[in-house]
This record gives structure tokens, sequence and C-alpha cells, in this order.
């Protein structure tokens, strides 16, 4: 006899789990908030994991005084531009000015020869919110072909805070507002066509089952007489936006003044040139993926009451 409850077998959360179309997702950034005024996120490269020695200042600690060994992610950030400032009313997209005329964009947006981008803006009336698409800039870099993301911008004058970014190339410097905790989303590593053990997660039968052992028991019921979508079954697996929540900063700047991130070589990435952060724990997708990181949606105690000292880094 079957067990009378038991949790199912698959998130129904995720659905369809297809092949996302974009590598960098979306942003409710009404959820988003920071402390101070500035741009809401920043797009990074993942370059790989490593270990860093800290000492744990973080209060009622059972390490508290000691030194610890933490996995940590280094991502890079590279310089980046704003493309077009978009302009919205009541949640609907009311004008998209775009600002800039770099060649290198022509690539994968119809990017003109020139703009009038701050006379545009001034004659923008009745709008309530403001974002802003984003694009880095790369230099002697593994990829030639910019990623466009939209960002949010907070402030009371946000019209204003963008006007003094426009034509100039930012640096990670320029937007950090000393994060403690970010929000790292971004795709995960695609696996293929993968059966429904390891894509949802449902128990292998015994060994003398029929049909096979690495399959559901049912499909569903006779009635209604199809197959639904809350059935495990087997497809795609992988290329998902994920979110990594409350991911701690450990250390960020520019990889010139930090010896140990401009001397390390990352295995199938190579060198930092530009901005890094380092983040503890594991972030989603493989080396080279691109990461949105943005302020952390909704911060928890726990981690926000750790409080690490950077003692040494084997990367």
């Amino acid at each position: 006899m079957g067990q009378p409850k038991r949790p199912r077998f698959g998130s129904l959360q995720y659905w369809p789990r297809k092949r996302v179309t974009k590598a960098i997702p979306r942003v409710n950034w009404e959820m988003v908030k920071a402390k101070e005024d500035g741009l809401m996120g920043v797009i990074a490269y993942k370059a790989g994991m490593g270990t860093v020695i800290v000492r744990d200042k973080t209060d009622k600690s059972m390490t508290s005084g000691k030194k610890i060994a933490l996995p940590v992610t280094v991502l890079e950030v590279p310089a980046f531009k704003i493309y077009s400032v978009r302009f919205y009313k009541n949640g609907i997209v009311m004008k998209d000015v775009i600002v800039s005329s770099d060649k290198f964009l022509k690539r994968v947006v119809k990017a003109p020869k020139k703009h009038h981008g701050h006379t545009e803006l001034d004659n923008v009336k009745g709008f309530d919110n403001i974002h802003v698409i984003i694009y880095p800039v790369f230099k002697d870099a593994f990829k030639k072909t910019p990623d466009l993301a939209e960002v949010s911008v907070q402030g009371a004058d946000k019209l204003a805070v963008v006007k003094k970014m426009i034509d100039k190339e930012l640096h990670l410097k320029d937007v950090w507002n000393n994060w403690e905790l970010v929000d790292a989303r971004g795709m995960t590593k695609g696996k293929g066509f993968s059966g429904p053990v390891a894509r949802m997660g449902i128990s292998l039968k015994a060994h003398k089952s029929e049909k096979g052992v690495r399959r559901p028991g049912s499909l569903g019921p006779w009635h209604p007489a199809r197959v639904t979508f809350k059935a495990p079954m087997a497809g795609q697996l992988g290329m998902f936006h994920r979110i990594t929540y409350n991911s701690k900063v450990i250390g960020y700047g520019n990889s010139a003044e930090t010896p140990y991130i401009a001397n390390a070589h990352f295995k199938n990435y190579g060198l930092i040139r530009s901005g890094y952060v380092i983040l503890v724990g594991s972030v989603q997708g493989p080396c080279k993926r691109q990461i949105l990181l943005t302020p952390s949606m909704r911060p928890n105690k726990f981690s926000t009451k750790k409080k690490y000292e950077f003692v040494e880094a084997h990367i």
C-alpha cells in the first residue's frame, strides 16, 4: 500500500521547463531596494571558484574570532555604458530614447549613427518611472558581442541621476553602493534531454518493476483522457532562469589593485582585467556565463549579521 501523503515530485513553480530565450532574465524592480541612489544592477561574468581564508567576526557565532575557509565565486564586472533610457507610464513603456551610438552595438541592435539623446530626454513629459539599458564595453576580453540588460534607477530625481552617466564609461566603483548581500540572476548550466529521475526528482522503483525502473508508475488517471503538465516526464533540463538569493559579498574592486585577482588564471576563462566581485558560495551556470547582480530583494537576518575579515585567498 502506498503512503497516504507525500510531497509531490517536481516543483510546479517553474513551467514550462524549456530553454530560455535570453541569457539575462527580467527583474521585478519594484521588489529591489538599495540604501543609496543610483543604478540597481550590473552585468557580471562568472570567472571561476576558489577558497578564501577569513576571520569570523559574527556575533554569537560558534567560530567567532577563528579563521575559517569559505568557498567563493569570482565574477568579473567589465566597464559598461548606457544604451538607452526607457520611460514608463503606469507600468507600460512610454518612450525609449537611445543615447549611445557605438559601432559594435550593430552586432545586436540597430544603433543609429548619431543620437540626440540629451534634447529628447528633456522633451519627455508625463512619465512615472525610468529604467536604463546597459551594455558592457569589452577590451581584450573573451566576448565580442555585448549583452544588453534593463536596470532600474533609484533616486528622488531619476532623470538627473541618468544624465550624469550618459556617454560615460562606468566602472564598478561608480555604481556599487556597498551592497553587502546581492542576488545573482542568470541561466543555469544546460544538461540536455534528461529522464524524470534527474529532471523531476522521482524515486526509483523496485528492481523487478515492469516497464522500467527510472520512470513514473503512472502518467495519470483514465479521465481526463490526457497527460497533464503535472506528470513527471522526461525532457529538457538546464538552461533555466534561476536566482541565487542573499549571496554574501567578501570583496570587490579593480583587479589591477588586487594582486591575488590580477595574477589568478581561471580555467576556461583566463585573467580578470577589470572590476571583480567575490561572493560566498556558488553561482549558477558555467564559466563565462552572464550574471545580473542586484541588491538583495529579501535579505534575511541570518545572512545580514555575518561579518568576515579577509585574511588570504587561494584562487
